[in-house]
Protein backbone atom coordinates (compact mmCIF):
# COMPACT_ATOMS: atom_id res chain seq x y z
CA UNK A 1 0.00 0.00 0.00
CA UNK A 2 0.91 3.66 -0.86
CA UNK A 3 2.13 5.54 2.12
CA UNK A 4 0.32 9.13 2.61
CA UNK A 5 2.25 10.19 5.40
CA UNK A 6 4.83 8.73 8.03
CA UNK A 7 5.97 10.29 11.50
CA UNK A 8 8.26 9.14 13.82
CA UNK A 9 8.18 10.12 17.57
CA UNK A 10 11.38 10.70 19.61
CA UNK A 11 9.92 7.47 21.77
CA UNK A 12 11.05 5.43 19.08
CA UNK A 13 7.53 4.95 17.25
CA UNK A 14 6.70 5.10 13.84
CA UNK A 15 3.05 5.74 12.33
CA UNK A 16 2.54 5.27 9.05
CA UNK A 17 -1.09 6.36 7.31
CA UNK A 18 -1.82 4.52 4.57
CA UNK A 19 -3.66 6.24 1.63
CA UNK A 20 -6.23 3.74 2.07
CA UNK A 21 -7.00 5.36 5.58
CA UNK A 22 -5.48 2.13 7.23
CA UNK A 23 -2.71 3.43 9.98
CA UNK A 24 0.32 1.53 10.99
CA UNK A 25 2.71 2.04 14.28
CA UNK A 26 6.11 0.36 14.42
CA UNK A 27 6.98 0.07 18.12
CA UNK A 28 10.67 -0.24 18.87
CA UNK A 29 10.64 -3.80 21.00
CA UNK A 30 9.07 -5.11 17.22
CA UNK A 31 5.36 -4.90 18.63
CA UNK A 32 2.99 -3.40 15.83
CA UNK A 33 -0.35 -2.54 15.15
CA UNK A 34 -2.87 -2.21 12.19
CA UNK A 35 -6.11 0.12 12.77
CA UNK A 36 -7.97 -1.04 9.53
CA UNK A 37 -9.14 1.78 7.57
CA UNK A 38 -13.17 1.42 9.13
CA UNK A 39 -11.35 2.56 12.96
CA UNK A 40 -12.92 -0.69 14.62
CA UNK A 41 -10.79 -3.40 12.95
CA UNK A 42 -7.25 -3.70 15.51
CA UNK A 43 -4.48 -6.02 14.91
CA UNK A 44 -1.61 -6.18 17.02
CA UNK A 45 1.42 -8.31 16.35
CA UNK A 46 3.57 -8.65 19.37
CA UNK A 47 7.20 -8.86 19.72
CA UNK A 48 6.86 -12.67 20.73
CA UNK A 49 4.40 -13.88 17.67
CA UNK A 50 1.01 -13.85 19.69
CA UNK A 51 -1.28 -11.32 17.68
CA UNK A 52 -4.67 -9.70 19.50
CA UNK A 53 -7.00 -8.94 16.75
CA UNK A 54 -10.79 -6.58 18.07
CA UNK A 55 -13.42 -7.01 15.29
CA UNK A 56 -15.85 -4.20 14.42
CA UNK A 57 -18.23 -6.11 16.98
CA UNK A 58 -15.85 -5.77 20.14
CA UNK A 59 -14.77 -9.69 19.35
CA UNK A 60 -11.25 -10.12 20.63
CA UNK A 61 -9.31 -12.65 19.32
CA UNK A 62 -5.33 -13.33 21.01
CA UNK A 63 -3.38 -16.18 19.38
CA UNK A 64 -0.68 -17.40 21.95
CA UNK A 65 2.32 -18.05 19.74
CA UNK A 66 4.13 -20.38 22.18
CA UNK A 67 1.15 -22.26 23.39
CA UNK A 68 -0.20 -21.89 19.59
CA UNK A 69 -4.09 -21.10 21.22
CA UNK A 70 -6.45 -19.06 20.34
CA UNK A 71 -8.51 -17.01 23.16
CA UNK A 72 -11.17 -15.47 21.45
CA UNK A 73 -13.82 -13.36 23.46
CA UNK A 74 -17.11 -12.38 21.88
CA UNK A 75 -19.01 -9.35 22.59
CA UNK A 76 -21.68 -11.49 24.38
CA UNK A 77 -19.57 -12.84 26.99
CA UNK A 78 -18.98 -16.28 25.21
CA UNK A 79 -15.39 -17.11 25.60
CA UNK A 80 -14.13 -20.13 23.07
CA UNK A 81 -10.47 -21.22 23.41
CA UNK A 82 -8.86 -23.85 20.79
CA UNK A 83 -5.32 -25.45 21.28
CA UNK A 84 -3.15 -26.95 19.43
CA UNK A 85 -4.14 -30.83 20.01
CA UNK A 86 -7.50 -29.89 18.27
CA UNK A 87 -9.12 -29.71 22.21
CA UNK A 88 -11.82 -26.60 22.29
CA UNK A 89 -13.24 -25.23 25.40
CA UNK A 90 -16.56 -22.98 25.62
CA UNK A 91 -16.95 -20.76 28.58
CA UNK A 92 -19.84 -19.21 28.57
CA UNK A 93 -21.28 -16.25 30.54
CA UNK A 94 -23.56 -18.23 32.86
CA UNK A 95 -20.35 -20.14 34.29
CA UNK A 96 -21.38 -23.33 32.35
CA UNK A 97 -18.20 -24.78 30.22
CA UNK A 98 -17.96 -27.32 27.68
CA UNK A 99 -14.68 -29.29 26.48
CA UNK A 100 -14.97 -31.05 23.28
CA UNK A 101 -11.49 -33.11 23.35
CA UNK A 102 -9.53 -34.11 20.35
CA UNK A 103 -10.87 -37.72 20.52
CA UNK A 104 -14.59 -35.71 20.46
CA UNK A 105 -15.62 -36.57 23.65
CA UNK A 106 -17.75 -33.50 25.07
CA UNK A 107 -17.35 -32.83 28.78
CA UNK A 108 -20.01 -30.07 30.13
CA UNK A 109 -19.18 -28.62 33.38
CA UNK A 110 -22.93 -26.65 34.92
CA UNK A 111 -22.89 -24.22 37.62
CA UNK A 112 -24.50 -26.55 40.22
CA UNK A 113 -21.45 -28.68 40.00
CA UNK A 114 -22.76 -30.97 37.83
CA UNK A 115 -20.47 -32.85 35.18
CA UNK A 116 -21.79 -34.56 31.87
CA UNK A 117 -19.68 -36.53 29.37
CA UNK A 118 -20.59 -37.63 26.30
CA UNK A 119 -18.31 -40.03 24.35
CA UNK A 120 -18.20 -40.74 20.53
CA UNK A 121 -19.91 -44.03 21.09
CA UNK A 122 -23.00 -42.36 22.21
CA UNK A 123 -21.96 -43.30 26.01
CA UNK A 124 -23.31 -40.46 28.32
CA UNK A 125 -21.76 -39.97 32.02
CA UNK A 126 -22.98 -37.51 34.39
CA UNK A 127 -21.77 -36.95 38.48
CA UNK A 128 -23.62 -34.94 40.50
CA UNK A 129 -21.67 -33.08 42.66
CA UNK A 130 -23.96 -32.81 46.11
CA UNK A 131 -23.40 -36.79 46.63
CA UNK A 132 -20.98 -37.90 44.29
CA UNK A 133 -23.28 -40.20 42.49
CA UNK A 134 -22.44 -41.45 38.76
CA UNK A 135 -25.40 -42.51 36.28
CA UNK A 136 -23.51 -44.09 32.88
CA UNK A 137 -26.47 -44.52 29.90
CA UNK A 138 -24.80 -46.67 27.62
CA UNK A 139 -25.60 -46.84 23.58
CA UNK A 140 -27.45 -50.29 24.11
CA UNK A 141 -30.22 -48.93 26.54
CA UNK A 142 -28.72 -50.31 29.80
CA UNK A 143 -28.17 -47.44 32.62
CA UNK A 144 -25.64 -47.96 35.26
CA UNK A 145 -25.89 -45.87 38.92
CA UNK A 146 -23.20 -45.89 40.85
CA UNK A 147 -23.66 -44.71 44.53
CA UNK A 148 -21.57 -44.71 47.90
CA UNK A 149 -23.83 -47.68 48.83
CA UNK A 150 -24.21 -49.66 45.78
CA UNK A 151 -24.19 -50.26 42.40
CA UNK A 152 -26.87 -50.57 39.83
CA UNK A 153 -27.08 -51.99 36.31
CA UNK A 154 -31.01 -51.95 34.39
CA UNK A 155 -31.03 -53.88 31.16
CA UNK A 156 -33.53 -52.69 28.79
CA UNK A 157 -36.01 -55.93 29.47
CA UNK A 158 -36.57 -54.54 32.77
CA UNK A 159 -33.75 -56.45 34.74
CA UNK A 160 -32.21 -54.77 37.84
CA UNK A 161 -28.54 -56.14 38.56
CA UNK A 162 -27.46 -54.16 42.10
CA UNK A 163 -23.95 -55.18 43.78
CA UNK A 164 -23.57 -53.56 47.31
CA UNK A 165 -20.55 -52.23 48.95
CA UNK A 166 -20.24 -55.75 51.03
CA UNK A 167 -20.11 -57.45 47.95
CA UNK A 168 -23.74 -58.93 48.34
CA UNK A 169 -25.68 -59.34 44.80
CA UNK A 170 -29.23 -59.02 43.95
CA UNK A 171 -30.93 -59.46 40.77
CA UNK A 172 -34.56 -58.53 39.83
CA UNK A 173 -36.07 -59.93 36.78
CA UNK A 174 -38.96 -58.53 35.11
CA UNK A 175 -40.56 -61.53 35.51
CA UNK A 176 -40.95 -60.54 38.94
CA UNK A 177 -37.89 -63.34 40.08
CA UNK A 178 -35.14 -61.99 42.71
CA UNK A 179 -31.58 -63.87 43.07
CA UNK A 180 -29.63 -62.39 46.05
CA UNK A 181 -25.99 -63.44 46.21
CA UNK A 182 -23.78 -62.88 49.04
CA UNK A 183 -20.30 -61.52 48.72
CA UNK A 184 -18.83 -65.03 47.43
CA UNK A 185 -21.67 -65.74 44.72
CA UNK A 186 -23.42 -68.26 47.01
CA UNK A 187 -27.14 -67.64 46.08
CA UNK A 188 -28.54 -67.00 49.60
CA UNK A 189 -32.34 -66.39 48.41
CA UNK A 190 -34.03 -67.23 45.14
CA UNK A 191 -37.51 -66.63 44.51
CA UNK A 192 -38.31 -68.58 41.39
CA UNK A 193 -41.52 -68.10 40.01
Amino acid sequence: EEIERETAYPDGKVEKVLKNGCHLVFFPNGTWKKVGSDGKTVTITFFNGDVKQIMPDQTVIYYYADAKTTHTTYSHGLEVLQFSNGQIEKHYPDGKKEITFPDQTIKNLFTDGQEESIFPDGTIVRVQRRDGSKTIEFNNGQRELHTSQFKRREYPDGTVKTVYMNGQQETKYVSGRVRVKDKDGNIIMDTKL
